[in-house]
């Protein structure tokens, strides 16, 4: 397949055949972690069967909050395979919240938003009352990086002390969706051209945002690396803070292995962005 088609940038040249021993991988830590750490399991934070949500307890006193959002094209993947990112963090002292979400075509990219949205807040609850007013930092990765960037826009329309966001770190993400109609991927999104606008907040970014670190794999593909730096852009031209960052040597996937302790990069990004929204908090 001619790589310059939408096809290519967003599904076939992503692709790895290293991926299925990666996630293998990842399983092995996923388990590892769950016997490790203390957890809440699929906790229901609404009706719907994958409005469930994972919370992994900080070890030792707590200093921040942290929702996860995961991959899979707003159409497939589950919280459970990616369980690991909470190993670092917690131990770090973040209070680690990997949320499901429902899937395209079941609903709409727009009331994926919606869930997430509820989700965020509801898994809160699931915290001591003094943890619960710790800052909180969203991470998603590729639909999990939109959602995160659609979260922290949505809470300008609140008052500044009403807002539950602090910090972003969108990995791999797409903020335009429309390149996506193009592909395979629209047999289960069902976007038009209109709806995709629309689910685009690179053509919606305003107002005063949070600060927000986007971070892609350096071997992912352009459209993914094009879709990373544009983002940043759009975000700074509102006068709020971002940063761009292309992880060298790593692709779609193994960028999650930046998670890993102890000199991984999105711990260390992660740490840098909550002593910014912190300053007069040392870090744990």
């Amino acid at each position: 397949m001619p790589n310059n088609t939408a096809e290519y940038q967003y599904v076939t040249g992503q692709y790895r055949p290293s991926f299925t021993a990666l996630f293998e991988q990842y399983q092995l830590a996923n388990d590892q972690v769950l016997r490790e750490r203390p957890w809440a399991l699929d906790v229901r934070y609404g009706l719907h069967p994958r409005q469930t949500l994972d919370v992994c307890f900080a070890k030792g006193s707590a200093k921040a909050n942290l929702v996860y959002l995961h991959a899979g094209y707003w159409q497939s993947r589950d919280k459970v395979q990616f369980r690991f990112i909470a190993s670092a963090l917690s131990a770090r002292g973040y209070n680690v919240a990997l949320l499901n979400y429902p899937l395209c075509p079941d609903v709409a990219v727009e009331q994926i938003v919606a869930s997430v949205s509820h989700g965020l807040l509801f898994s809160l609850t699931t915290l001591a009352a003094s943890d619960q007013r710790l800052p909180l930092i969203v991470a998603g990765h590729s639909a999990g990086g939109h959602l995160a960037v659609e979260l922290a826009m949505a809470q300008t329309a609140l008052a500044p002390q009403q807002r539950p966001i602090a910090a972003i770190v969108p990995i791999s993400g797409i903020y335009d969706l429309a390149p996506l109609l193009e592909t395979s991927l629209n047999d289960k999104l069902r976007l038009d051209m209109r709806q995709a606008q629309a689910c685009s907040p690179l053509a919606r970014v305003s107002g005063d945002l949070v600060p927000a670190a986007f971070v892609v794999g350096g071997e992912e593909t352009p459209a993914f690396l094009e879709q990373n730096r544009n983002m940043m852009e759009a975000w700074t031209l509102t006068g709020s803070p971002a940063i761009c960052l292309e992880v060298a040597g790593r692709d779609h996937f193994t960028v999650l292995q930046e998670f890993a302790g102890p000199g991984g990069m999105l711990l260390g990004l992660i740490d840098n962005l909550y002593q910014a929204v912190c300053p007069t908090t040392e870090t744990a």
